[in-house]
C-alpha cells in the first residue's frame, strides 16, 4: 500500500528536516517515503513488519543508488533501539496514541509525526519531545491510514 504522496509532502514537511538528521520511519511499505526521507536527513532506519514488502523497498532503494537508508524487518510500534536517539520519527499508520517505545526513542528537542486515531478517520500529529514527555505542537491535516499494528498498537490477531 502506498499513502497518497500528497499526505507524504504534508508528514514530512512537518518534520523540517535540515538535512543532519537520523530518522526513524515505521511503515516502509515500497520504499517511496523512506527514499524521500533519505534525500532529507543524513540517515533513514524503517521498520516494516510485511517482508515482502521489506525485500521490495530494500531492492527499489538500492537500484536508486540509496545508502542511507535501512529498511528492517520487525514491529514498528517497538522502534529500533539500537539505533536511537532519532531526530525525527515518522509513524506511517493510526493508533489513538504515541507507542510508548517511539517516544522513549526519540531525542530531547525532536519531532514525532503520526496520524492519531483508530484507522480510517484521524488526524495527523506533530509532537516535540520534552525531558519527560511528548508536546502536541499542531495538527497537519485530517487522513485516512490503515491502522498501525504490533506489541503497543493494534493487536495482530
Amino acid at each position: 500500500m502506498t499513502t497518497q504522496p500528497s499526505l507524504i509532502a504534508m508528514m514530512v514537511s512537518a518534520l523540517g528536516l535540515t538535512g543532519d538528521e537520523q530518522v526513524l520511519e515505521v511503515g516502509t511499505g515500497y520504499g517511496w517515503q523512506t527514499a524521500l526521507l533519505a534525500r532529507l536527513a543524513a540517515y533513514v532506519v524503517s521498520v516494516e513488519r510485511w517482508p515482502d514488502l521489506v525485500d521490495e523497498a530494500r531492492q527499489r532503494l538500492a537500484r536508486q543508488g540509496v545508502g542511507n537508508a535501512e529498511v528492517v524487518l520487525g514491529d514498528g510500534t517497538l522502534g529500533m533501539p539500537t539505533r536511537a536517539p532519532y531526530d525525527a520519527v515518522i509513524v506511517c499508520a493510526a493508533f489513538p496514541r504515541v507507542p510508548e517505545p517511539l517516544v522513549d526513542q526519540l531525542r530531547t528537542g525532536g519531532w514525532l509525526v503520526q496520524p492519531i486515531g483508530h484507522g480510517g478517520q484521524e488526524c495527523v500529529e506533530l509532537y516535540e519531545r520534552r525531558a519527560h514527555h511528548l508536546v502536541h505542537l499542531r495538527t497537519v491535516t485530517a487522513a485516512r491510514l490503515v491502522r498501525l499494528y504490533g506489541a503497543h498498537g493494534y493487536d495482530q490477531r
